[in-house]
């Protein structure tokens, strides 16, 4: 891994993706999932970190600039991400807010939050990297929100909403590019397969967590192709502007260990528990190979600068550099998706996975 690819990412903060825009997933009946709740990293922050003392920040322009008004609300993107489309695909509202947000009440919330957090991982050593929520706090602002919710709407109907609730979690690719692989202490401490192993465990715990506090429907969505990410394809040495195939290869081991052991051991033995597993690695890896394809024009740079590794602070440094329609790249800046894509990541879990909740 190149100098560059080590201090540059997380000088100018890279993270997990995001996506979508124009169209969406077709709006299902409503009422059947009363509200979305949300843990993860930068894929699904809808703009907690605003409120939080980090670098890992997009509450400035060129973020934002397809959001509603083009305002940026701390979204990694042009416009909305996956879970804005599919909260309202389930008929509930267009954006998912932030729990952070001091402007927001109890009832401005309880149809949809997100506990996300840029550059958190599941291990407490990533979110520690750029001083960002972990996992586990995550888990306590969960547990408040959820007293809030039964004091503003009474206790039954707090818990009626807390358990049939759709919970998503969009978690782990920091770990690894800015963990693991960037940074030598848990290197030391583990193979790359104890290391995903470790992972597992900890998003086993996450989830039994939430069920203990009466969460019953929830999604686990796998890793993308983490190696296609065009940062990464900066400091991929060995093979100079191509995918990083051995952290594409990561990413297939983990999801597939997740879908195949935690998945079905956490429904068989949680009562009541409805766990899927969503899959987003095939639809982006295919786009990536073949972006013409499915309508994009680029593929390998983002939108932002000169896409091959600005993200964050940097993108609003180049912002003369910025693409003339974001809609023909398939990510945003060297890290994140175009809204058009994640539009599509989210058409690809309503119609495999979460269908099964409406």
């Amino acid at each position: 891994m190149s100098s560059l690819h080590r201090c540059l990412p997380w000088l100018i903060l890279l993270l997990v993706l995001r996506g979508g825009g124009g169209g969406g997933p077709a709006v299902a009946a409503a009422g059947k999932v009363p509200a979305i709740i949300v843990f993860g990293d930068s894929s699904v922050d809808t703009g907690n970190n605003n409120f939080i003392p980090t670098i890992a920040r997009s509450n400035f322009w060129p973020y934002g600039l397809d959001f509603a008004d083009g305002h940026p609300t701390g979204r990694f993107s042009n416009g909305r991400l996956a879970t804005d489309f599919i909260s309202e695909a389930f008929g509930l509202p267009a954006s998912i807010p932030a729990y952070l947000d001091t402007t927001l009440t109890i009832d401005d919330l309880a149809a949809g939050v997100s506990f996300a957090s840029a550059s958190t991982g599941l291990d407490n050593a990533t979110a520690g990297i750029l001083s960002v929520i972990t996992m586990a706090e995550q888990l306590d602002y969960f547990k408040e929100y959820k007293l809030r919710l039964k004091l503003a709407k009474g206790d039954a109907r707090g818990e009626e909403i807390i358990r049939e609730a759709l919970y998503i979690w969009s978690i782990g690719t920091n770990d690894f590019i800015e963990n693991y692989y960037n940074l030598p202490e848990r290197r030391m401490q583990y193979t790359a397969a104890e290391y995903e192993a470790y992972l597992l465990g900890l998003a086993e715990s996450s989830i039994r967590a939430v069920h203990a506090l009466g969460g019953r429907k929830m999604d686990f969505t796998g890793l993308t192709p983490m190696g296609c990410l065009p940062a990464e394809r900066m400091g991929n040495r060995g093979d100079p502007g191509q995918c990083n195939e051995e952290y594409n290869a990561v990413a297939r081991s983990f999801n597939a260990k997740l879908q195949q052991a935690v998945v079905p051991k956490l429904n068989k033995e949680l009562p009541g528990l409805h766990l899927v597993y969503a899959d987003t690695y095939d639809v982006l890896d295919a786009v990536v190979r073949k972006p013409s394809d499915y309508g994009f024009e680029n593929a390998d740079r983002g939108c932002c600068g000169t896409g091959m590794f600005e993200a964050g602070y940097f993108c609003s440094l180049s912002t003369s550099l910025l693409c003339t329609n974001p809609d023909k790249y398939v990510f945003f800046d060297a890290i994140h998706p175009t809204e058009r894509m994640y539009n599509m990541l989210a058409d690809k879990v309503m119609n495999t996975t979460l269908h099964v909740f409406l």
